[in-house]
C-alpha cells in the first residue's frame, strides 16, 4: 500500500516538473499550498490556546484586585481584551513553535515528508513557504510591538490600578468584624437576607482619631448606599453609643480621667463617606511611562536622560575638583591655549607625623568635644550629599535601562519568532510524530527553557549587571545554535535521537569495558593451522610488549600533554588482535575458544591523549584548572590500559603453549587431517 501511494505521490511530483514553465509553476504553488495549508490551521489553534493560557494566568496573578468589587462585566471584558494583546508577545513564539512541530511531525508520520524527499524535494525547499510566512510574522510583530502593545499596555495598567483603588463591595459577613469601610470596624452577629436587616450591630468609629473614639450598639440596623454612591447611609434602631471627647491635640498621662459621652436612641441615622462607583484613572500618567511609549519615544527619553546624567556628573565633578581640604585646594588649573587644565597638587612632606593626641592633651573633654562633634557633623553631612548624588544618578541610570529594555523588546519578538519556527521544524521532521502528546512536550520544555534563560537576562540588564543588549538577546544567543543544529541535521537525514549513536559516542569518549563471546562453530569454513596461529600469537605479544616499552608506565603532566600514549598503534595494535581472536575461533578445541574470551577489548579512548602536537598541548596544558583533572583521570585510564596489554600477553603466551601442546589438529589446506 505504501509503495503504491509512494510511487503515486512522487509520479505527481515528477509530471508536475516537466520542461513547461507553466507546469513547473503551478508545482511550485501546489506544494506551497499544501504547506501553507497544514501549518496555517494548527498555527492558528495553537495561537489561541496559548494565548488563552497566558491569559489564564494573568487572572489568577490579579484575581484579588477583581473579585469583590462589584465590577461591571463591560468592564472585565475591556480588562481582558487588553491583557490579551499584552500577552501576544509571550504567546506568539511558544504557538510557532508548537504548530511548526506539529505540522512536520504529522507529515513525517504520515511519510508524505519521506514521498517528497524521495522525489527531490528537499526540506528547505518544503520550508520555503513557511519560511516566507515566519518573515511577514515577524515583521508584523515588530510593528505590533511598536504600535500596539504601548497602547495596549497603557490601558491594560491604567485600568488594572483603576480596578485597585475602587473600594470593594460591601457585603457585611455574620459573626465577625468587617474592615473594608475606611476608619469603621463594623460586627453584625446575624443578618435577614430577604429584608436587609442586621441584627445585634456593633460599630467602631475611629475616623476622628483612637483618641476620639466611638462605639455604637444596635438591636438591629439597614445599610444603604445613596443615590450617587459616595456614601453609605446607616439606618439603627434601638441602642446607645459612647464617645470620648478628649481633644485630639491634648495629651494626658495614664491616670488622668477622660471625659465621654453616652446617648441612648430610639432611631439614629448615620452617613459615613464611602465611595463605591469605578473612577477611570487619567492614561496620561501610564503614557509616560515606558510601557506606554513606541520607539521613537524610547531613544528620545534615552538621550534626554543620558543628557542630564552626563550634565549633573560634570557638575559633581567640578564641586569635587573645587572642594578644599583645610583651606588648600587639590587641584591648580593651568591653561593651554584656551583650555583649562586640571592638575593635582603634589602632597607636602613632613619631617614627622602630626601626633594629633598631643593637640587634645592640653584641654578638658568638653574643649575636645568643642572640636570633634562638629567635625563629625560635617563628615556626615558630606557623606549623605554624595549618597543622595549617587541615588540621583543611580535613578537616572535605571530609567535610561528601563527605557533601552523596552526598546530592545520590539526586536527579540520577531527574531524569536524566527528562531522557534527553525527549531520546531527540523525537530518535527526528526522526531516524526504528530498530535498533540510529543510535540507538546517538547514545546513546553524548550519554552520553559527559553522563559529562564530570557527572564535571566531581563533581571540582569535592569538591574545593570550586563549591558542591555546583552541581556535582552542572551535568550536568542542560546537557542540560535541549537536552531542552526536542528535544521542542518534536519536536512541531511541524520538521527539526533538515535540512543545507540549517543552511547557510542559518549563510550568512544570516556570508554566502557566489553567482554567477548565465543562459541565452538558447529560448520568450519577455515581450519586453523597451528604454524600460523603461532606466528599471529607471537606477533601479537611482540606488538604489545612493543607497545608498553615505548610508553611510559606513569608519564607526568607535560609528558601527558605533550606525548600521552600513542593512539595511532593503539589502534594498529587492536586490529592485529582482533584478527588473531577471530582467526583462532575457528578452533574445533572448546578450551581453546574458552580461553579466547579471556581476552581484553581495547578501547582508543580521548583521554589517553587529548591533544595532539607539541603546541596544543602546551596551551592545553596551561588551563590549569581544567587540564589537573583530565590528566588524573587520564593517568587511570593508562593504567587500566597497561593491564588490559599484560592481559593479552598472558593469555597468548597460554594458547601458544597449548598450541604446541598439540591441542590442535594439524590440518591441510583442503581441510584433510595430516600426519
Amino acid at each position: 500500500m505504501w509503495n503504491e501511494y509512494f510511487s503515486w505521490v512522487g509520479r505527481l511530483l515528477r509530471e508536475n516538473s516537466c520542461n513547461f514553465a507553466p507546469k513547473a509553476m503551478l508545482r511550485i504553488k501546489r506544494l506551497y499550498l499544501f504547506m501553507l495549508q497544514s501549518f496555517v490551521p494548527l498555527f492558528g489553534m495553537t495561537f489561541f490556546i496559548c494565548l488563552f493560557i497566558v491569559l489564564m494566568q494573568f487572572l489568577w496573578r490579579y484575581i484579588d484586585d477583581l473579585v469583590g468589587k462589584g465590577l461591571g462585566m463591560d468592564v472585565i471584558g475591556e480588562l481582558f481584551f487588553y491583557a490579551a494583546l499584552t500577552m501576544i508577545p509571550m504567546a506568539l513564539p511558544l504557538a510557532i513553535l508548537l504548530a511548526s512541530l506539529m505540522t512536520f511531525g504529522n507529515l513525517g508520520e504520515r511519510f508524505e515528508l519521506t514521498a517528497m524527499k524521495a522525489s527531490g524535494v528537499s526540506l528547505l525547499r518544503c520550508m520555503r513557504p513557511l519560511i516566507v510566512l515566519m518573515a511577514f510574522i515577524a515583521v508584523g510583530a515588530f510593528f505590533f510591538q511598536n504600535n500596539v502593545l504601548p497602547i495596549a499596555q497603557t490601558k491594560m495598567w491604567t485600568l488594572l490600578y483603576s480596578m485597585r483603588q475602587k473600594s470593594p463591595e460591601v457585603e457585611i459577613p455574620e459573626g465577625i468584624f468587617y474592615d473594608q469601610i475606611p476608619g469603621y470596624n463594623l460586627f453584625v452577629q446575624s443578618k435577614n437576607r430577604d429584608t436587609g436587616i442586621l441584627y445585634d450591630m456593633m460599630i467602631y468609629d475611629m475616623s476622628k482619631g483612637f483618641d476620639n473614639a466611638s462605639i455604637i450598639l444596635a438591636d438591629s440596623g439597614k445599610l444603604a448606599f445613596t443615590e450617587d454612591k459616595t456614601h453609605l447611609y446607616l439606618k439603627l434602631w434601638q441602642g446607645e453609643s459612647f464617645e470620648n471627647l478628649r481633644d485630639a491635640g491634648t495629651r494626658s498621662s495614664i491616670g488622668d480621667n477622660v471625659p465621654y459621652r453616652r446617648e441612648s436612641f430610639t432611631l439614629k441615622e448615620l452617613v459615613v463617606p464611602f465611595d463605591a462607583n469605578f473612577n477611570r484613572l487619567d492614561e496620561q500618567g501610564m503614557r509616560n511611562q515606558y510601557v506606554g511609549k513606541n520607539m521613537s519615544e524610547l531613544q528620545a527619553t534615552i538621550d534626554s536622560v543620558n543628557a542630564i546624567v552626563d550634565s549633573t556628573g560634570n557638575v559633581y565633578a567640578h564641586e569635587l575638583r573645587n572642594r578644599t581640604v583645610m583651606g588648600v585646594p587639590y587641584y591648580t588649573y593651568t591653561f593651554k591655549g584656551n583650555k583649562r587644565v586640571a592638575t593635582p597638587r603634589r602632597q607636602v612632606s613632613m619631617s614627622r607625623p602630626v601626633d594629633i593626641d598631643s593637640l587634645f592633651s592640653g584641654g578638658g573633654t568638653e574643649w575636645r568635644a568643642a572640636y570633634i562633634t562638629p567635625a563629625l557633623q560635617k563628615i556626615r553631612r558630606k557623606q549623605q550629599e554624595i549618597e543622595y548624588k549617587s541615588m540621583t544618578i543611580q535613578e537616572e541610570q535605571k530609567t535610561v535601562r528601563r527605557h533601552s529594555i523596552e526598546l530592545q523588546k520590539k526586536f527579540t519578538l520577531s527574531f524569536a519568532c524566527i528562531i522557534f519556527f527553525f527549531i520546531g521544524a527540523p525537530l518535527g521532521a526528526i522526531i516524526r510524530k504528530g498530535g498533540l502528546g510529543m510535540p507538546i512536550v517538547i514545546s513546553v520544555l524548550l519554552f520553559i527553557f527559553y522563559y529562564i534563560i530570557d527572564n535571566t537576562g531581563y533581571k540582569l540588564a535592569r538591574d545593570g549587571r550586563w549591558a542591555v543588549w546583552e541581556g535582552m538577546w542572551l535568550s536568542s544567543a542560546v537557542l540560535l545554535p541549537l536552531g542552526i543544529f536542528l535544521t542542518w541535521k534536519a536536512v541531511n537525514d541524520s538521527a539526533v535521537f538515535n540512543r545507540d549513536a549517543y552511547v557510542n559516542f559518549l563510550r568512544k569518549l570516556i570508554g566502557k569495558n566489553q567482554t567477548r563471546h565465543y562459541d565452538v562453530k558447529e560448520v568450519i569454513m577455515d581450519e586453523v593451522n597451528p604454524q600460523k596461529a603461532t606466528e599471529m600469537l607471537t606477533r601479537l605479544t611482540q606488538q604489545t610488549r612493543d607497545y608498553l616499552s615505548s610508553n611510559a608506565p606513569r608519564q607526568s603532566y607535560l609528558t601527558y600533554w605533550m606525548q600521552g600514549y600513542d593512539r595511532n598503534s593503539l589502534h594498529d595494535l587492536s586490529a592485529i588482535l582482533e584478527q588473531t581472536a577471530d582467526y583462532l575461533s575457528n578452533s574445533r578445541d572448546k578450551l581453546i575458544v574458552n580461553k579466547l574470551m579471556d581476552y581484553p577489548v581495547l578501547r582508543s579512548l580521548w583521554v589517553y591523549r587529548p591533544v595532539s602536537g607539541r603546541h596544543a598541548g602546551m596551551t592545553a596544558a596551561a588551563i590549569v584548572p581544567l587540564a589537573i583533572p583530565v590528566w588524573l583521570i587520564g593517568r587511570r585510564e593508562q593504567r587500566i590500559l597497561r593491564h588490559e596489554m599484560e592481559q593479552i600477553i598472558k593469555v597468548s603466551d597460554e594458547l601458544t603453549s597449548m598450541i604446541n601442546d598439540n591441542t590442535i589438529t594439524p590440518t591441510s589446506d583442503n581441510g584433510k587431517d595430516q600426519a
